[in-house]
């Protein structure tokens, strides 16, 4: 991500974004994120290039940040879009000053809030699918029994 843009030589712009004391230098997408992207937040077919590149523009603008649970790593985009990351370093990679450098893996896109209101609280979220998920398995159970 951080060689897109640039039209000419010798321009500088710094490759790594800051996001809650991480140095954010690339952006990757799971296939569960990939799919949930497609099922839950896109309007239309949008590869995978042009849904990291959407990602690295909101967190150049300032559009992403961390919601409000921190016990989840979900973070806001736009104050609708629900996503799940992990950040995993990068070996041999620091700023100037020193800093290491990390990669943004985009786990899960959880939806718009807009469209689940379900996703304002993320703690009674998880615990709602957990129960829906038991449930499914205690039914199953019954028919086989």
């Amino acid at each position: 991500m951080h060689g897109k843009g640039m039209e000419w030589w010798g321009a500088y712009e710094p490759f790594h974004i800051v996001l809650n004391n991480y140095g954010i230098a690339d952006i990757v997408l799971t296939q569960h994120a990939k799919s949930r992207y497609a099922d839950r937040v896109a309007e239309e077919n949008n590869g995978n290039g042009e849904v990291t590149a959407w990602i690295w523009q909101c967190l150049k603008q300032n559009r992403v940040r961390p919601y409000s649970h921190s016990e989840y790593n979900a973070y806001l985009i736009d104050d609708d879009t629900v996503i799940v990351v992990d950040f995993r370093q990068l070996e041999g990679v620091t700023t100037l000053s020193g800093e290491p450098l990390y990669v943004m893996v985009v786990v899960s896109f959880l939806g718009r809030i807009s469209a689940t209101p379900q996703l304002r609280d993320l703690k009674k979220y998880y615990s709602w699918l957990r129960h829906s998920r038991r449930m499914k398995l205690m039914k199953k159970r019954r028919r086989r029994k």
